[in-house]
C-alpha cells in the first residue's frame, strides 16, 4: 500500500542532478544532420529498452577545421576483391560455384554495392549483384547498418542472407584502414571452382576437324590508317564510237587493301560530273562478269537441315564451290602499269609525292619517271574572242563575253597592298620630260610624268612657268594610258604602259605626244634600285656585267679615262664621266644605266640635312605666318597619349598636326617627323612642341647654303616644282664618281692607286 502525498512521506528522486533538459530526435553525424533515432530521455537518464550505439561510422578527429563526410570523403571508394559460394543441385559435374565480386563500400554515406566480374559462357546473369545503398545487419542486429571497420580483408560479410569473403584490397583501401588504426591481413587467393577447371579441360580436347579461318585486319587498319597512294592514269576510248582519252585518279587505300578512281573531266567537257567513276572496293585482275549475291563470300555456309521452321548452318570446311578471285594489291601498281578496272585499261602515268616515298622504302623502287601521254590528233578548240564595243573599259567588256553571267574584272590586290603609299612611301615615281617637236615653244614645255606602282596609271603635270605664256597645271588625268599603234576596237585587252617603260632616256608615245625623259627625281632612283629586280635599268649588277663584256677587252676605254684624271686620283666629277661614258658605252648603255652606275661608285661631298637645319626651316614658316598657338597642338598630343609616357607614333603626330591646321607644307613636315623618329617608330611630341616654338626656343635664320639644300629637300617628289629637274642635276655635280673602284671591279688594271675618298657603295 503506497503511503499518501503529503509532506514527510515524499521522496526528492532529483537530488544532486545537474541536467534537466528534453531530449532531442536531430543531431549531426560526421557533419551531415539527420534523424538520430534512439535517444536519452529527460535529464540524459537512459529509457528502458534503447540501444544508444552509434547508427553511422563515426572517424577519429584530425587536424584542420571539421568537414562533413560528404566532402571530406568525395569520391574515396573502399574496394575489396571477395567470393561467395553458391550450391548447386541436380548437377552431376558440380555441387557448389565459387563467384568472384568486388564489395565497395563508400565512407561518405557507408553504402555498400557488389558487382560480380564478367565471365565468357558461364550460363547465367552477371554484373551487379547489390546496388549502393546502405545494408543492414544480419538479425538481431538489423537496427544498425554496416560501417567502415566491419570490412577487412579476411572478414566474412552476410549481406542479406550471403556470405561475402572478402580476400584481398587495393592500396588505397589499405592504406584508409591503416591510417584508422585497422590493421589490415595480406591478401590471399580465392579457391579455385571445379567446374571453371572442368571446362577449361574439356575445352582444350574439342579441337575442330578444320581450324577456324580467322581474317584479322586490325593490325593493318591501326598502321596504315589515311595512307593513301595516288596515281593519275588515262584510259584511251578513242576507238569506240564518240571515244576520247579521259583521264582518272586512282587511289589505293592501304588499310584495306580497296581502291577507288575518280575521272578528271575538263571544262565544257560534255559529259556528266558524277564525285565517284568506281566507288571503293577491291578491284579484281580478271573480272568475268559479276557474281550473285553470296557467290563470292570469305566463307562457304552449307544447309544442313531444309524444313522450313528447323534450319541449321554449318561452316563447308572443304570450301566446295569456293570462288578463287585475285585482287589487286599495292605490288601490282607502278608508273606503266595497266591495269583493269572492269574491262576498262587504264595506264598508269604518274604518282605523287607519298606514293613514291612509299615504294622507294618498301620496295626499292627508284624511276619515277612520270608519262606524257598524248594523241597525235587531239585538238582543242580555241575561244572565240569579239572585238570591243566601246562602252565602259576594254576589261569588262572583253571579260563579259567569256562567261554567261558577267562578272566584274578581277584587279591585282597584292599588287595594290604592296604598291600603296605607306606613310612617306608614296611608291611613285616622277620624271621630268619634254616634248620632241620643232616647235620652239612647245620644245620648251617640261612635264612631270608621273607613274603609280600600285595601279599602273600615269598621270602627267607641267609646272607652271612665269611669263611663259603657258598656264600650267594638270596635263593628263590620272589613267592606264595605252602603248600606240594599237586597234581602237582590239579582240584582246590592249597593251599599257608599264614600269619598265620609264627610264631616263626613254622616249614615251602618250596620246600622240611624244615625250622624251631627261632625269628623275630622288625618290624615284632610290626606288628603282630598291626594285633593282623589276627595274633592268636600275640594276648594277647587269650593267656591270654589260660593261665588262664591252670594256674588257678595250684597252682605248682605260687610256681615256686616265686622260680625264691627269693626277691619277682615281676619280672625277659626274659630268666628266657621264660624258666619257657617253662617248664610249652610249650605244650600249641608255642614260638612266649610266646614272645608276655613277651613284653606286659616287661619293657625295654633301652632308645629310641635318635636324638643325630642318628645324630652323620650319620656324621660319611659322613665323612669316604668326603661328604661335602651341596649347591646342600640346592637348591634342596628351589625348591621344593613352600610355602617358609622352610618346606617339608618327601617324598620330602627323594626325594631330594636321587637326590644329599648324601651317606646315607636307613636305616639310614629312622631313622633320622622318628626322625626329626613333628606333621603335614613335616621336616624343615634347621635342615636336619644342622644336615649333619659334618665339622661346628660337634657332637661327638658315644661311643661303642651308636655303639651297632646303629648296632641295623641299623640292623632292613634288611634280608643281618648276626646278626639280634642275635641282636633281645640280645634286649630281656635287660628288664624285670613284672610276677606279668601278675599273677593279670590272677586272680592268689600272696604273694609279685607289681613290683616297673611301669606300665605295659596292
Amino acid at each position: 500500500m503506497a503511503l499518501p502525498f503529503l509532506p514527510g512521506n515524499t521522496f526528492e528522486r532529483k537530488i544532486g542532478k545537474d541536467k534537466y533538459h528534453l531530449t532531442h530526435q536531430f543531431d549531426k553525424y560526421n557533419g551531415v544532420g539527420m534523424l538520430t533515432g534512439n535517444k536519452l530521455g529527460v535529464g540524459g537518464v537512459p529509457l528502458a529498452g534503447e540501444d544508444l550505439r552509434p547508427q553511422n561510422s563515426v572517424y577519429p578527429r584530425g587536424e584542420g577545421p571539421d568537414r562533413p563526410a560528404w566532402l571530406a570523403f568525395d569520391k574515396q571508394v573502399l574496394c575489396f576483391d571477395a567470393y561467395f559460394q553458391e550450391s548447386i543441385t541436380e548437377r552431376r559435374e558440380e555441387q557448389y560455384r565459387i563467384r568472384k565480386c568486388r564489395v565497395y563500400f563508400y565512407p561518405e554515406d557507408d553504402t555498400v554495392q557488389v558487382v560480380e566480374q564478367r565471365q565468357n559462357n558461364v550460363g547465367f546473369p552477371q554484373g551487379t549483384i547489390l546496388k549502393r545503398h546502405r545494408v543492414p545487419l544480419p538479425t538481431p542486429n538489423d537496427d544498425r547498418f554496416f560501417t567502415y571497420d566491419q570490412f577487412n580483408v579476411g572478414a566474412e560479410v552476410s549481406l542479406y542472407g550471403r556470405v561475402y569473403k572478402l580476400i584481398d584490397c587495393d592500396p588505397f583501401t589499405r592504406n584508409f584502414l591503416t591510417k584508422l588504426g585497422v590493421r589490415v591481413p595480406p591478401g590471399f587467393a580465392a579457391p579455385e571452382d571445379p567446374f571453371l577447371k572442368h571446362r577449361h579441360t574439356s575445352d582444350g580436347t574439342q579441337n575442330p576437324l578444320r581450324p577456324y579461318e580467322r581474317i584479322d585486319s586490325l593490325k593493318q587498319f591501326i598502321n596504315h590508317d589515311t595512307h593513301v597512294l595516288r596515281f593519275w592514269g588515262v584510259w584511251d576510248d578513242s576507238e569506240s564510237l564518240y571515244g576520247d582519252v579521259r583521264n582518272f585518279v586512282v587511289h589505293y587505300f592501304l588499310a584495306d587493301d580497296t581502291m577507288e578512281v575518280r575521272e578528271i573531266l575538263p571544262p565544257n567537257s560534255g559529259r556528266d560530273a558524277p564525285p565517284i567513276y568506281l566507288s571503293r572496293s577491291r578491284l579484281p585482275k580478271d573480272f568475268n562478269g559479276l557474281r550473285l549475291p553470296g557467290e563470292n563470300a570469305q566463307r562457304t555456309v552449307l544447309n544442313v537441315f531444309g524444313q522450313l521452321n528447323k534450319q541449321r548452318w554449318i561452316l563447308d570446311n572443304l570450301k566446295t564451290g569456293a570462288v578463287d578471285q585475285k585482287y589487286y594489291s599495292d605490288q601490282d601498281l607502278a608508273i606503266g602499269q595497266l591495269i583493269n578496272v572492269y574491262e576498262r585499261k587504264v595506264l598508269l602515268t604518274d604518282c605523287d609525292e607519298f606514293t613514291r616515298n612509299y615504294y622507294r622504302s618498301k620496295y626499292g623502287v627508284q624511276d619515277f619517271t612520270p608519262i606524257n601521254y598524248s594523241k597525235e590528233n587531239d585538238y582543242k578548240a580555241l575561244r572565240q574572242s569579239y572585238p570591243y564595243t566601246g562602252f565602259g573599259s576594254e576589261e569588262d567588256s572583253l571579260n563579259s563575253t567569256k562567261k554567261l553571267l558577267p562578272e566584274p574584272v578581277k584587279k591585282d590586290f597584292n599588287k595594290f597592298m604592296g604598291f600603296d603609299r605607306q606613310g612617306l612611301e608614296s611608291n611613285v615615281l616622277r620624271f621630268m620630260a619634254k616634248v620632241i617637236t620643232k616647235d620652239p615653244i612647245q620644245a620648251a614645255r617640261r612635264f612631270v610624268i608621273s607613274y603609280y606602282l600600285a595601279d599602273d596609271t600615269i598621270n602627267i603635270h607641267e609646272p607652271p612657268v612665269r611669263n611663259s605664256g603657258i598656264g600650267g597645271g594638270k596635263f593628263l588625268e590620272r589613267q592606264k594610258v595605252k602603248k600606240p599603234n594599237q586597234p581602237r576596237y582590239p579582240l584582246e585587252v590592249s597593251e599599257y604602259f608599264n614600269g619598265t617603260d620609264f627610264y631616263v632616256g626613254a622616249r614615251v608615245i602618250i596620246n600622240g605626244f611624244d615625250f622624251y625623259i631627261y632625269d628623275a627625281d630622288e625618290y624615284a632612283y632610290k626606288l628603282m634600285e630598291k626594285e633593282c629586280y623589276s627595274f633592268s635599268v636600275a640594276n648594277q649588277k647587269l650593267i656591270l656585267e654589260k660593261l665588262r663584256q664591252y670594256l674588257t677587252n678595250n684597252t682605248d676605254a682605260v687610256a681615256q679615262f686616265e686622260q680625264h684624271d691627269p693626277q691619277r686620283k682615281g676619280y672625277f666629277g659626274y659630268e666628266t664621266f657621264y660624258g666619257l661614258m657617253k662617248n664610249l658605252v652610249g650605244n650600249v648603255l641608255v642614260d638612266h644605266e649610266i646614272i645608276t652606275i655613277a651613284r653606286y661608285y659616287a661619293q657625295k661631298s654633301l652632308k645629310e640635312h641635318d635636324i638643325y637645319s630642318i628645324v630652323a626651316v620650319a620656324q621660319e614658316h611659322l613665323r612669316k605666318n604668326n603661328y604661335e598657338h602651341l596649347l591646342p597642338l600640346k592637348e591634342n598630343f596628351i589625348k591621344r597619349d593613352r600610355n602617358r609616357n609622352g610618346r606617339l607614333s608618327t601617324e598620330d603626330v602627323r594626325n594631330a598636326v594636321r587637326s590644329v591646321h599648324v601651317p606646315l607644307p607636307d613636305y616639310l613636315l614629312d622631313t622633320l617627323l622622318t628626322r625626329m623618329t626613333q628606333e621603335d617608330g614613335c616621336i616624343d611630341y615634347n621635342d615636336i612642341l619644342g622644336a615649333l616654338n619659334w618665339r622661346e626656343l628660337p634657332i637661327s635664320k638658315p644661311t643661303p647654303t642651308d636655303a639651297d639644300e632646303q629648296d632641295n629637300f623641299a623640292s623632292t617628289g613634288h611634280s608643281d616644282d618648276p626646278k626639280m629637274a634642275d635641282k636633281t642635276i645640280h645634286e649630281r655635280k656635287r660628288f664624285n664618281v670613284e672610276y677606279s673602284i668601278m675599273l677593279q671591279d670590272l677586272g680592268i688594271n689600272t696604273s694609279h692607286p685607289l681613290s683616297t675618298l673611301g669606300t665605295s657603295n659596292n
